[in-house]
């Protein structure tokens, strides 16, 4: 008999950021360690990951951590994990082969890690408990659930699936492998709600096919706005493309990185004849032959923002125009509906025709109430953890459950940082709590932008800044340089020019005060020219402006 533990660091009641902790007679198996694209309000944060101190307190017990699949949204945290932890990492070929760019983007030396590229034939041993995969079908190749084994029985993970049928090995799902891990008996399983919202939407390629194809031959350019996330849907226009004779050029940085390791390594193929690498824009270049297609790839808004940039003649190697056809097969997602709206305004502008796929009309890569209800009945859990997804998803589960007939005390609704426990296979009655929380990375700067920093940007974007800028000498106790004000992003009114000379006289009167000053402390002049113009401009114009003063001592530049 064991006792096992549940818990997640991230990937409840939210979207992303999926990081969940399995504890089985005290070794921890880490499933899955992803990040969030950050809301609108995190000014300049470029994704968020889950806090790990629970990890590194237990990192001793950690076996591993065990990836599904290659989206951002599943190993976009590893490499913060083992830049802190030696720990293997296992996952499928192509899996691990976006692990190691991920790696490398973060500037790690890849082969200083423990990287184990995995089949769903494989079982791994940890004393009496087994670790194996099962193949599934999703958005992007070589997917895999996970199925931990215990003398209780398996735990079985299923997240981001679906089982839509398809004729690609690379996407297949291994339903004899699933059927194999049943056997035995599940205790519990783990399974994604994300796509329990989808309701009427079509569970083929169809329209899509038909779509693109019309377009492709009754068109000249044509651009796709596409998800770098949806590699199986970028296979699918570019094989549409290629048999009506069109070039084809991918713009995106990450993604044109993700193609160049499909291509090489036999996931995604598109014949080097078909394959155009653009050049700038010039007077000799135009890029604006008939035969061309152009997929404009990004994470969330990415794709948007391209064909915005395209719309303004601001991209370096595309500027739309009234021949072009823009297909839009990127939904706009929560939070990126007025990008979106905006992106569509420019566009019609121009005269560009858009076509645009609804969501409806595009297959999910997410499980549905039917999908759910078959991979209910394939593993026949006791328990039902309803796991990725915002708590709204989560709830639809746990009806959908319900509805198979499942007692409300067997669907474990839990929020972050909520640890179960099972002892001899059955649910104890109460729930631990662990730490968690939210680290913000921002370029090479994990974890320490705090409440201030972000503060400071909401305000840059609201309301500008005011720089104040003046040379003094700290020794002989004078200013050298009478100062300056500089204002970006924040313009005053009509009495602009009085105001500005109201916080000159402000500042000089800071500055005197060092003639006087026994010991002069630059820090101190600082801060109170900053408090005194925040003080000034927020009660004259009712702005917060971040005002930035870049008061210096010339001895200080002399020495430098």
């Amino acid at each position: 008999m064991s006792k096992i533990k549940f818990c997640a660091l991230g990937g409840l009641g939210e979207n992303g950021k999926n990081m969940y902790i399995l504890e089985v007679d005290e070794k921890i198996f880490i499933l899955d360690a992803g990040l969030k694209f950050p809301s609108v309000n995190l000014y300049g944060v470029d994704s968020v990951v889950p806090d790990i101190s629970y990890l590194l307190e237990n990192k001793k017990r950690v076996q591993g951590i065990f990836l599904s699949h290659g989206h951002d949204e599943n190993i976009g945290a590893v490499p913060e994990i083992l830049k802190r932890m030696d720990v293997g990492v296992f996952g499928s070929h192509f899996t691990i082969s976006l692990v190691e760019l991920e790696l490398a983007e973060a500037g790690l030396d890849v082969k200083n890690y423990r990287l184990y590229r995995m089949s769903d034939e494989k079982v791994l041993r940890f004393g009496n408990i087994s670790v194996s995969f099962y193949r599934t079908t999703h958005s992007i190749p070589e997917s895999f659930g996970i199925a931990i084994k215990t003398s209780d029985g398996a735990i079985v993970y299923a997240p981001d699936f679906t089982f839509a049928s398809t004729n690609d090995d690379k996407y297949k799902t291994s339903y004899g492998k699933l059927l194999d891990i049943a056997k035995d008996g599940v205790l519990a399983l783990l399974s994604e709600s994300l796509g329990t919202s989808n309701i009427n939407r079509v569970d083929n390629d169809y329209t899509l096919n038909h779509v693109v194809n019309d377009v492709l031959m009754h068109s000249k350019r044509v651009i796709f706005s596409m998800y770098s996330s949806d590699l199986d849907r970028i296979q699918k226009v570019i094989n549409l493309s290629v048999s009506n004779n069109r070039r084809v050029a991918v713009i995106g940085r990450k993604v044109q990185k993700i193609i160049n390791i499909a291509m090489m390594t036999g996931y995604l193929k598109i014949p080097s004849e078909n394959l155009v690498n653009l050049k700038f824009l010039d007077d000799n270049n135009t890029n604006e032959d008939e035969d061309l297609v152009v997929i404009v790839t990004g994470n969330r808004h990415e794709p948007f923002f391209g064909l915005q940039r395209m719309a303004l003649g601001q991209d370096r190697l595309i500027k739309l125009n009234e021949n072009d056809n823009v297909v839009i097969i990127s939904p706009p997602v929560f939070g990126t509906e007025r990008i979106a709206a905006n992106c569509f305004d420019l566009i019609n502008e121009i005269g560009c025709k858009i076509t645009n796929i609804q969501k409806s009309s595009l297959k999910s890569s997410h499980a549905d109430s039917e999908d759910l209800k078959m991979l209910y009945q394939m593993l026949n859990p006791k328990y039902i953890i309803p796991i990725i997804g915002e708590y709204r998803h989560q709830y639809m589960q746990r009806n959908v459950a319900l509805e198979f007939n499942y007692d409300s005390n067997k669907i474990i609704m839990l929020d972050n940082g909520e640890q179960i426990t099972f002892e001899n296979g059955n649910l104890e009655d109460y729930k631990n709590k662990i730490s968690v929380g939210d680290v913000l990375v921002d370029g090479s700067i994990i974890g320490d932008i705090n409440e201030v920093v972000l503060h400071d940007r909401e305000m840059l974007s609201q309301d500008g800044a005011i720089i104040v800028s003046a040379a003094l000498d700290i020794v002989k106790k004078k200013v050298v340089s009478e100062p300056v004000i500089e204002m970006k992003g924040f313009i005053l009114n009509n009495n602009g020019n009085e105001l500005s000379k109201e916080m000159i006289d402000l500042v000089n009167k800071e500055l005197l005060k060092i003639s006087a000053s026994k010991k002069v402390d630059l820090t101190a002049i600082r801060n109170n020219i900053k408090d005194s113009i925040t003080k000034f401009i927020s009660k004259n114009t009712g702005k917060e402006p971040v005002v930035v003063p870049a008061i210096v001592d010339i001895n200080e530049e002399e020495k430098l």
